[in-house]
């Protein structure tokens, strides 16, 4: 499961579809970061203004699928 907590590397290693998502809310630079690593979804989706609950609801939503 994702949360606010987990680290953008860890959430891209999580389930291989989760690119995906973040480059729907235009995030396809992030794994490529090198900041990635070290932030959380809560930090990028704060930093991006991108709403948290969706985000997460659309990594989760991967799980299912």
């Amino acid at each position: 499961m994702f949360t606010p907590e987990t680290i953008v590397a860890d959430a891209l290693q999580k389930h291989p579809k989760a690119r995906w998502v973040f480059a729907a809310y235009h995030l396809g630079h992030c794994a490529g970061c090198g900041m990635a690593g070290d932030e959380t979804l809560g930090e990028v989706a704060e930093g991006y203004r991108i709403p948290l609950d969706d985000f997460l609801r659309d990594l989760n939503s991967l799980a299912a699928g």
